[in-house]
């Protein structure tokens, strides 16, 4: 399933993003490839374990906590330390699939790649190309969205980051493990937790049949869940 999160960020927030990363020391991205996508993969990240990574990760990671749509969807376990990338004129990253583990260095700290998530900073009309393209079983995707705005998709998917030929793209980037690995457990729960609060708004939350479906919801994620 590949989803579009709106407005995880508000405008004041990327901005305060933007320019705390423009006066940043940047590092060449391999610093964080594996085997596969250090052949394809040409950007800057700033540095991980650094304070100002650190405490940009830390304002990402409050905000998907009052996510509602981030939640139901990604049903998160642990979160991996977000991270952020800046691709220039030229820049790419090419096919690959993320890794399935993800340990933090120095750490014990350690993450299933059940979903990967790109949080954009950077407004689609400030750069051309640095589209992400996710491909499964219904064919391309291709994902530009404004500043703020999330997607998050299967770790498991083949994607990549198209050149970058005008401008500058910035994203943060982080992987999730889900309380439920099987993403199509994941996807029928997210399509329920949906359809009752759809319902709510019409028939309250005291309906009956809002009572038993939502029943079924926690029945369902207890059955499937790993915590």
């Amino acid at each position: 399933m590949l989803l579009h999160i709106p407005k995880v960020l508000g405008s004041d927030q990327v901005r305060q993003f933007r320019q705390a990363m423009d006066s940043a020391e940047w590092v060449d991205g391999l610093a964080t490839s594996g085997i596969q996508s250090a052949m394809v993969k040409k950007n800057w990240q700033l540095p991980e374990g650094v304070p100002l990574t650190r405490q940009l990760g830390d304002v990402v990671l409050d905000a998907l906590g009052k996510s509602p749509r981030f939640i139901a969807a990604a049903l998160p376990l642990k979160v991996y330390p977000p991270a952020f990338n800046r691709y220039a004129e030229g820049q790419t990253y090419g096919t690959h699939i993320d890794n399935a583990v993800r340990i933090l260095r120095g750490t014990d700290f350690r993450v299933r790649g059940d979903l990967s998530a790109t949080l954009f900073l950077s407004e689609p009309d400030d750069y051309d190309g640095g589209e992400l393209v996710v491909q499964d079983t219904y064919g391309e995707h291709r994902v530009k969205l404004p500043a703020g705005d999330l997607v998050l998709y299967p770790a498991s998917s083949e994607h990549c980051v198209t050149p970058v030929t005008r401008g500058v793209r910035v994203a943060s980037f982080f992987w999730i493990q889900s309380m439920v690995r099987d993403e199509g457990a994941r996807r029928m729960l997210f399509d329920l937790d949906t359809a009752i609060q759809g319902l709510v708004p019409a028939v309250g939350n005291d309906d009956p049949n809002v009572v038993r479906l939502t029943g079924v919801y926690h029945n369902l994620l207890r059955r499937w869940a790993e915590c």
